[in-house]
């Protein structure tokens, strides 16, 4: 980000405003590693959706349809829909101290979907903000893959919607939002390739453009099996039976390799075949990155099978010098839980995939590709049928010479959506606004959460509905019903300082407002203000907590009123203590706010529940064993490294890791994992190459020495270093 002024703007909305983004830009261009980065470095509390199962799990979240629990028909504005708002107390404490709302591919979600987020958000948190205030970061490329409309669909939702697009949302369309545009390709380099695919993107291939893309159309083409070419279809039967075909031309053995599945993981969800069918000599395509220290491949990188066995696949890829021994990779299906401890919100695991990261890759949908690169394909579009599916195949591609067309793209293929072209060429000028803007932004939003510090209207509504329930179910307590007035009286008259206060902080120019005569004004109001709260409302809530009623409408409306004004008041006075002992900043603010606000909830809990989570909390959490040490005394005892990974159900490198570790403590022997000669040949290429990694080491030894024996010696070596 620091060397790509373009992603470090939308870093800078992302974390120093509360401004909403848009965030675009051509395929290749980084958006995927941006959301990543975000969600390792920003300091807000973040909740990923994306609009399919696929995408979800690419980004690391969850469906929009599962996280905000919405149906799948169409949402009609008027419409009421209770049952969606039957959400857990956990949900809903994720939700009201949500800061960061990501939404992974963007151009898939249709504009009553965004507006059915904004109704649950607006629903838990602030009612008078869209999405209930929260800042939202919407990633996608609307020149890409689009949301799906069916007829009936568009017959519902036609007398709401000018186009079925997000940026028709209701919500989305009443607040500020920036789109930042990336615009520095990764993926291609060749400038002429890069013109075309820009064309395509604006629906304006030029005769020449499709002249030089023609002139890759190769009827009857026939690769060679070892060059790696994958077949990009529209259509999920075309590419089954194009796999099925190729796989039935072997005349390899047949092996079967069975998922192992756990728990709640969803068909839909699966990440390849439950049931994954392989012949030597097949086409695959890694589904994963390798996330060990080799990083042998990686999500979308094509391989040819060399060998199968029982529990072995051995892949070989196009332009390596080593083969990949693959071990089975588990995927998870998660949801977002608050951890009751650190008050984070973090993922739960539902479920477990686990399967080897492979599928059969002579061809792929282009909808499946997405996010993906190629160095050879080949580009079946003719029934293309949805704007955006030619540039998406096109773009997957490295170089116009690794691209290979079936049949000549004509130009009713260029599918263009002018709505989609007129809303990109409107936000082009509002977003060189918006950056321009971006240092005043930065300090509004300083702004901004200083004033929310001392905004009460919260607590005002909470105790204007206890007050109404009170008047209305028990006015047999005449004492009670002339101390809420009062009281509500004396709050009134605080609420105008509070008033007076947020109007100096609203005209304060931006050049003092981190002066220190500002900045400890703001340590005494709050101060002032937390003193002050407690002659009210603690008074209130005192004298209102014993009343009693047999009508049950009547208690059930008391308990409520009276339970969310305790709520909003216990997290505003906490809010208010901490803040008057410390200067200001927005992340200490943000902080708080969340940690008090949490509080507040679960003091508010019912009295069984909290017994029982006491209950659960008090019993002595029992160690986890060490897993290292597992695998140390499992080779005491005599088992081989093999063996213990299938007891222990582990791969043979984090086996060899453990061991590993254990030889650079120098309770293990080298000499028990390795034989002399390969440790020889190993200790000979590391001295050749120093400064060599892992990958350089093995390309120095010969073909019999694995990854496990450099471990194994570089561990020998770090014990001696430790030594010396």
């Amino acid at each position: 980000m620091i060397d790509n002024q373009e992603l470090q703007t939308a870093w800078d909305f992302v974390e120093n405003t509360g401004t909403s983004i848009f965030l675009t830009g051509k395929a290749g261009t980084g958006k995927t590693t941006f959301l990543r980065r975000v969600v390792e470095k920003s300091k807000k509390r973040i909740v990923i959706v994306a609009p399919t199962g696929v995408a979800a799990m690419n980004a690391g979240g969850v469906t929009i349809h599962s996280f905000f629990q919405l149906p799948l028909s169409p949402f009609v504005p008027e419409a009421q829909m209770h049952n969606r708002y039957d959400f857990n107390k956990e949900k809903k404490k994720i939700i009201r101290t949500l800061d960061l709302l990501i939404i992974d591919e963007i151009s898939m979600v249709r504009s009553d979907l965004l507006d059915a987020i904004d109704s649950v958000l607006r629903r838990f948190r602030d009612h008078s903000l869209p999405f209930g205030g929260v800042q939202l970061l919407l990633i996608g490329d609307l020149q890409q893959l689009t949301p799906v409309v069916t007829p009936e669909d568009e017959r519902i939702l036609r007398p709401y919607y000018d186009t079925p697009y997000f940026f028709s949302s209701h919500a989305l369309r009443s607040i500020s939002y920036v789109t930042i545009q990336l615009t520095k390709v990764f993926r291609q380099s060749d400038e002429g390739f890069i013109r075309i695919l820009n064309n395509i993107r604006d629906g304006q291939l030029s005769p020449d453009d499709f002249r030089v893309l023609n002139g890759r159309v190769l009827h009857d083409f026939h690769p060679d099996a070892k060059e790696g070419y994958i077949r990009l279809t529209t259509h999920n039967r075309l590419a089954d039976e194009y796999n099925e075909g190729e796989l039935n031309r072997l005349k390899t053995e047949l092996y079967s390799f069975h998922a192992d599945i756990k728990d709640d993981f969803p068909e839909y969800n699966y990440p390849t075949d439950e049931t994954l069918t392989l012949k030597v000599g097949a086409q695959v395509m890694f589904l994963k990155n390798d996330n060990s220290e080799e990083h042998q491949y990686f999500n979308g990188k094509i391989g040819h099978v060399i060998y199968l066995a029982k529990d072995r696949i051995e892949v070989q890829c196009p332009g390596d010098d080593f083969t990949i021994d693959v071990e089975p990779e588990i995927w998870e299906n998660t949801k977002y839980k608050l951890n009751e401890e650190s008050k984070e919100i973090e993922s739960e695991v539902l479920g477990t995939f686990k399967q080897y990261p492979l599928r059969l890759a002579w061809a792929i949908t282009i909808h499946k590709s997405q996010g993906l690169t190629f160095e050879h394909a080949i580009i079946d579009a003719a029934q293309s049928f949805a704007s955006g599916q030619v540039y998406v195949a096109l773009s997957r591609c490295k170089s116009l010479e690794g691209l290979v067309l079936t049949s000549p793209i004509q130009d009713n293929a260029i599918i263009r959506d002018g709505r989609v072209f007129n809303f990109i060429s409107q936000q082009e000028v509002a977003a060189a606004e918006s950056i321009r803007q971006l240092p005043t932004l930065r300090e509004e939003y300083f702004r901004y959460q200083v004033m929310d510090l001392f905004d009460f209207r919260q607590i005002a509504q909470m105790q204007e509905h206890l007050q109404h329930v009170v008047n209305e179910f028990f006015f047999k307590f005449p004492k009670i019903c002339t101390l809420h007035k009062i009281q509500l009286q004396n709050f009134d008259k605080l609420n105008t300082i509070a008033k007076k206060w947020l109007h100096v902080i609203w005209n304060m120019p931006v050049d003092k407002l981190h002066d220190d005569d500002f900045l400890e004004r703001i340590k005494r109001s709050a101060d002032y203000f937390s003193t002050e709260l407690p002659k009210i409302f603690a008074v209130i809530l005192a004298h209102t907590k014993g009343l009693t009623s047999t009508n049950k409408t009547a208690m059930k409306r008391l308990d409520n009123s009276y339970s969310d004004l305790q709520e909003s008041y216990d997290s505003k006075l906490a809010l208010l203590h901490e803040m008057s002992t410390k200067t200001f900043s927005i992340a200490d603010y943000m902080h708080a706010k969340q940690h008090t606000l949490l509080d507040a909830i679960e003091t508010q809990e019912p009295e069984t529940k909290k017994k029982k989570r006491k209950t659960t909390e008090s019993k002595p959490k029992i160690p986890k064993p060490d897993t290292k040490q597992e695998t140390l005394k499992l080779f005491k005892q005599g088992l081989s490294p093999k063996e213990i990974a299938n007891m222990r159900k582990l791969t043979s490198q984090t086996i060899i890791g453990h061991l590993a570790y254990f030889v650079s403590l120098g309770e293990i022997s080298s000499e028990k994992l390795i034989s002399p000669k390969h440790r020889q040949q190993v200790l000979l290429a590391i001295q050749n190459n120093p400064e060599g990694g892992n990958r350089d080491i093995k390309a120095a030894c010969p073909e019999d020495i694995t990854y496990g024996d450099i471990a194994i010696v570089r561990a020998e070596l770090k014990s001696k270093d430790a030594t010396t």
